[in-house]
């Protein structure tokens, strides 16, 4: 009786090794998923942005750079992660009585299906366009509209993108594009 219950219980434990083996021998593996080792942003270009917004749009990687690119009525944001091009922003200044769609159909080639029920924001699952509620230049007649395109992102999610251009152009009314020509 003694035999069998050492027997028993070596049995035991050598299932329980051999299970408990491949599970630690598989925990080491690399299983080549990237992973992002850079911090996301909490700004672009000196507009706040949430983290938790833009970062399904941000792909895995060592680091990111943003850089402003002001260009003669407007104003580009590029974000870099790895030397690859993963988000624009773009705040640009039409003429007065123009609308998000025609703003929208001069940054993009695809077809922007979704839109918020007032239109002021049109939307894909990695494109967003909007328009600003006061940012108006008086002088020169002229409305400020943005733009989010994350054209080197995997991630698609119309809703999502919705809420980053929603908050974003709600920073933008914020700042001091549109705050010193309001005036």
């Amino acid at each position: 009786m003694t035999h069998h219950r050492r027997n028993s219980q070596r049995n035991r434990i050598i299932f329980i090794l051999s299970i408990g083996v491949p599970v630690v021998f598989l925990a080491g593996c690399d299983t080549g998923e990237k992973v992002r080792s850079y911090t996301t942003p909490h700004s672009l270009c000196g507009i706040k942005v949430n983290p938790e917004e833009l970062t399904p749009f941000l792909p895995p990687g060592e680091k990111i750079k943003v850089r402003k690119e002001p260009h003669s009525g407007s104003t580009t944001c590029k974000v870099v992660v790895d030397d690859t091009l993963v988000l624009t922003t773009t705040q640009e200044w039409l003429k007065k009585g123009k609308s998000t769609v025609y703003f929208a159909s001069g940054q993009t080639l695809e077809d922007i299906k979704f839109s918020t029920g007032d239109g002021r924001f049109r939307y894909s699952g990695n494109e967003g366009f909007g328009k600003t509620r006061e940012c108006v230049d008086e002088v020169y007649e002229q409305e400020l509209y943005t733009a989010l395109q994350a054209s080197g992102s995997k991630h698609k999610d119309p809703e999502a993108m919705k809420d980053l251009i929603v908050s974003y152009t709600d920073e933008v009314e914020k700042s001091p594009e549109c705050t010193a020509t309001a005036l």
